[in-house]
């Protein structure tokens, strides 16, 4: 074990070294590289800045409102039918927004359920194979100015889909 952590104190000087010592090997300007990366970088983060407030804006707005849990109350009899917790369902709506409140959700079916429930594995194993997909498709797509987005998001949805059932079953099965 002491060894595993020795490695992982010493990973990112390496990593550091490594890319300085590559740099100057090949000959290149690193820290002109680096300031020009951290240039671009920080227009990135501005162009997409005002995406992100309204995605945590909306976020919280969601969480507090209650929608969540009217939600989860109206469509608790179908996802039943379906196999699925009904006390899941805000977990995979806000999972698509934001994993933070995502987290924040599973740690309250947590403290409810416990973490070894299977209320709680099925809400770890869905945090774990599922994507925010919205808050990955704007700040990728914004970035690089992407206009058509064709399949991305019926496949991310498709996926997050096949993600929540794998997580119920696998909970199911453990």
């Amino acid at each position: 074990m002491k060894f595993i952590l020795w490695i992982s104190d010493c990973l990112i000087p390496f990593t550091i070294l490594f890319i300085v010592g590559f740099g100057a090997l090949m000959r290149r300007p690193v820290y002109d590289d680096f300031a020009e990366g951290a240039k671009e970088g920080a227009k990135t983060v501005f162009g997409v800045f005002p995406t992100l407030i309204g995605l945590m804006t909306g976020v919280g707005a969601l969480s507090a409102s209650g929608l969540l849990d009217a939600l989860s109350g109206a469509l608790g009899r179908w996802i039943r039918a379906v196999g699925m917790p009904p006390q899941l369902v805000p977990v995979a709506v806000v999972k698509l927004f934001s994993s933070g409140a995502a987290t924040g959700l599973a740690l309250d079916i947590f403290k409810n359920y416990g973490p070894d429930s299977e209320l709680g594995l099925a809400a770890s194993l869905m945090l774990s194979c599922t994507e925010t997909v919205f808050y990955t498709m704007s700040i990728y797509f914004l970035s690089v100015n992407v206009k058509k987005t064709r399949y991305t998001l019926p496949g991310a949805l498709l996926a997050t889909a096949a993600g929540i059932a794998a997580s119920v079953f696998l909970a199911g099965r453990m």
